[in-house]
């Protein structure tokens, strides 16, 4: 579905991705697993448009801060140039950390926020799922988003990437700040979109331990970098992912 192939971004003179190559499968849950300021945003970032969208304000205002190499290909078309208005249209959604929700709307009116470009019909079908899948945010439907707990406002936040009929969902750092329990609740919740939905995932997370189990392949990248890929049972068992992100 998705192949990178030599990514490199640099922010002025720091590089933030190093040659980073790698591929998602249609139908897989992709991990990318790495400490803070390892490249997991500014991959994300890139395969959303993101990054190349600030390129183009960069651009416009005289500057060259920001330089993308590399190439980008979703679902056999090269979509290395193409806007991030775009991408979302091809069904490359992200859904960007620190729960990024409109405080001063309710829940209900970010949802319909989200899917502005989806027909109605489609929109009250996935309200109903996103419902059922987060069944106490349908008791929260008209209480205002800047009012909901971490969790809570993390599970609108991915409702309103999935109103926007992703057929490639990108989650950055999902279980951010959030406890055990609400982290083990999210970790099972993506395991159902991709079982009943049959989305692409690509979750970028440094909370390993949650993650692994359920991953169907994944990338440690430090520095930018491409350290270390596997299964996810591979990474679980691997002594050095072990040291690093378990502790043990």
């Amino acid at each position: 579905m998705l192949t990178i192939r030599n990514l490199m971004v640099f922010y002025e003179n720091a590089l933030a991705l190093n040659d980073l190559s790698l591929k998602v499968k249609e139908g897989e849950i992709v991990g990318v697993i790495g400490s803070n300021s390892a490249g997991k945003s500014t991959l994300l970032n890139t395969i959303a448009g993101l990054t190349l969208d600030l390129k183009i304000r960069e651009r416009r205002k005289g500057g060259e801060r920001i330089t993308v190499m590399g190439r980008m290909a979703y679902l056999g078309k090269d979509i290395t140039e193409m806007l991030a208005t775009e991408r979302v249209k091809q069904g490359i959604v992200l859904c960007r950390e620190r729960h990024p929700i409109f405080p001063e709307s309710n829940v209900l009116e970010n949802l319909r926020i989200a899917a502005y470009l989806q027909p109605k019909a489609r929109f009250r079908k996935m309200v109903m799922y996103i419902f059922e899948l987060f069944p106490q945010l349908k008791g929260l439907r008209r209480k205002r988003a800047g009012f909901l707990s971490g969790g809570e406002q993390q599970m609108l936040a991915i409702g309103m990437a999935l109103v926007a009929a992703p057929k490639l969902l990108l989650l950055d750092e999902p279980l951010l700040g959030l406890s055990p329990a609400i982290q083990t609740r999210l970790v099972e919740t993506i395991e159902e979109i991709r079982n009943s939905l049959g989305i692409t995932i690509i979750i970028a997370e440094q909370f390993a331990r949650p993650v692994l189990p359920m991953i169907d392949r994944g990338y440690i990248i430090e520095n930018g970098m491409l350290i270390l890929t596997g299964r996810g049972k591979e990474l679980m068992n691997n002594p050095e992912v072990r040291s690093a992100y378990f502790g043990v």
